[in-house]
């Protein structure tokens, strides 16, 4: 079946529901460049302004955007990860991260950047100087594995069609959109290998 990014719009603006291979045409298309980037932003804002029409599509979208990449796993139990609002002083992951590792628990950590008025937890720690957080998925894996903690920025290996529609939606004022912080979030954090999530 042949779809239609003006076709998908139209029904997104008009809250009719999309099928998961809709919203998949979509996601793809914007990642292969086969939908440009002007008619991405017309689907996220209808998305923002209509919201999902079903808790399927929610699940459809962040699915879609999880296997998009990559998918670490880890051996043994006990990889937890958490998810907060962050803000402008931002200041849980840089504490709770290495506590909880501290406590035993391991924690991989893909961390953002900017979006919307504060700049993101990988902007900020980067100010550090020598902090690294373009380490390869192999690294990212193995000091996770091996230290119990690892704080990296997303790559274009986990979930690239969160990377490309999270860089849309800043500048496209699409950010306050639930069912779209929703797929971002956990389609890097299921992506990351995380067994366990704790949202503040």
């Amino acid at each position: 079946m042949s779809y239609s990014p003006y076709q998908i719009i139209q029904k997104k603006r008009k809250n009719q529901p999309l099928s998961k291979d809709e919203i998949s045409f979509m996601i793809h298309g914007f990642l292969d460049g086969s939908v440009p980037a002007y008619q991405m932003s017309s689907f996220l804002m209808a998305w923002t302004i209509m919201g999902s029409s079903s808790v399927e599509e929610t699940f459809s979208i962040t699915e879609i955007m999880l296997k998009s990449g990559a998918h670490i796993k880890y051996d043994g139990k006990g990889f937890i990860d958490k998810h907060s609002t962050g803000g402008v002083g931002d200041k849980a992951s840089f504490v709770l991260g290495p506590i909880a590792s501290a406590c035993g628990v391991k924690v991989p950590m893909i961390a953002g950047r900017a979006l919307g008025h504060t700049g993101g937890t990988i902007d900020k720690i980067e100010a550090i100087p020598g902090f690294k957080v373009d380490l390869s998925l192999e690294d990212f894996r193995h000091n996770t594995q091996e230290y119990g903690f690892c704080l990296i920025g997303q790559t274009p290996q986990i979930a690239p069609a969160d990377g490309k529609i999270y860089a849309l939606r800043d500048v496209t004022d699409t950010v306050e959109c639930i069912p779209l912080i929703t797929a971002s979030i956990m389609s890097k954090k299921l992506a990351e290998g995380a067994q366990g999530i704790v949202m503040d």
